[in-house]
């Protein structure tokens, strides 16, 4: 089953929330993504003219989902872009007592006259921020600085 995520009108009046679940980390990590790809353009109405590879490593799965939303929107930013999709892969390093993301992100150049934009996020807080397992189901709460 794919993640899901729902926004969260009533959580932060001056910023954006959601909560993102998964039965798996993968999943997690793609619901969450998509939420905020979601907040940031219509994913439909970007081309798919810009790519960008990340690889990230972070001690924990909390830092890792923080640190890489907060990428996405660095890269928002710094190249001027919003998002189509993004497909990424999770893998636990225990020798490294660590865990690595790889992700190819794919968008074009903001551009009004073709793109459904949305919000234009700031970052991603540390307000009410949680990453939770119940069972096999992970969860996770993040709010957005638009």
């Amino acid at each position: 089953m794919p993640g899901t995520f729902r926004f969260l009108d009533d959580i932060a009046l001056a910023d954006m929330a959601f909560d993102a679940e998964g039965d798996s980390l993968s999943a997690l990590f793609d619901a969450a993504t998509e939420a905020l790809l979601e907040s940031l353009a219509d994913p439909t109405s970007v081309a798919q003219t810009w790519r960008h590879a990340i690889d990230m490593e972070e001690p924990d799965i909390p830092t890792l989902l923080f640190e890489w939303l907060g990428r996405l929107v660095y890269l928002k930013d710094a190249h001027g872009v919003v998002f189509h999709r993004v497909s990424l892969s999770l893998e636990q390093r225990p020798k490294q007592s660590s865990w690595h993301l790889h992700a190819d992100v794919i968008g074009a150049p903001v551009n009004p006259a073709t793109q459904e934009l949305r919000s234009d996020v700031k970052g991603v807080t540390k307000h009410l921020y949680a990453v939770t397992q119940d069972g096999t189901t992970w969860k996770a709460r993040v709010v957005l600085d638009v």
